[in-house]
Parts: C-alpha cells; structure tokens; sequence
C-alpha cells in the first residue's frame, strides 16, 4: 500500500505564522487561506481591515493550485489563450496560490487575497518557505 504525507496542523501552523509575518512586513493587509491537497480548508486569516471577498477568494486561489497541483498564475496565464479553463468547477485562475510539495505529493496550498497579486503570491511563498526544511520545491511545470 501507498503511503501519502499530509499537513499536520502544526505545520499549517508554522506556515500561516510565516505568510502573515511576510503581510505585515511589508504592510498588507491580507485573507490567507490554507488548504489540505483535496482542497479543504486548513487554516484561515482574515486580517483587520481586509475587504469582505478577500476569503473566498483567497480559499480559490488556493483550491485551484492544491486541486491542479499547480500555481494559480499558471491557470491565469492559461486562460488567455484558453478561456474554457474559466469553467473548471473549483477554484480561481488568479495569481496567488501556491502548491505544497513534499517530494513529488502535493500535501496542500496557500492562497492570498488582499494586495495585488504578485504580493499575493509573495505572502503565500512566504509560507511555504516556512516549511522548506520538510518541503521540496514543486514539480517541473508547476
């Protein structure tokens, strides 16, 4: 049989800490949802002041690349020459999620709402960073 990892709670602990760490850092004020690998919601953090669609579009953000095990600019960049992506029936083609890897497993995402997108997806590898002694990068393509 097939062993599989998984995020811990203590894990999506450590990284939330870094994603928010990276958001006040820099002065955002974000929505930071993380997910397991089927997409469902680990932790979320909606900071003080954060619009009221920040969560639902964070928890997208991160669906889309737990689900595809691919980051969301991917499917953004996607849709511009293949709209039909815009039909998936999870999550949101919108820069700021990022896959978690641990070797070749997809164990779950990050995704950021609140800022433009790129600090979107800057606050979320923050988070990912957090865990990189126990995580390896993504796969090729991702």
């Amino acid at each position: 049989m097939r062993q599989k990892a998984s995020l811990t709670a203590d894990d999506a602990d450590t990284m939330m800490t870094a994603a928010r760490a990276e958001a006040v850092r820099n002065g955002w004020t974000v929505t930071i949802a993380i997910v397991d690998d089927g997409g469902y919601l680990l932790r979320l953090d909606r900071m003080d002041g954060t619009g009221p669609m920040a969560p639902d579009i964070a928890l997208g953000k991160a669906r889309m690349s737990a689900m595809t095990r691919r980051s969301s600019k991917f499917w953004e960049d996607r849709v511009e020459s293949r709209p039909g992506f815009l039909n998936f029936p999870f999550g949101l083609p919108i820069q700021g999620g990022v896959p978690i890897f641990h070797g070749t497993q997809c164990v779950g995402a990050i995704g950021v709402s609140g800022v433009g997108s790129a600090e979107d997806e800057q606050v979320a590898a923050a988070g990912v960073a957090a865990m990189a002694d126990q995580l390896s990068t993504s796969p090729a393509g991702g």
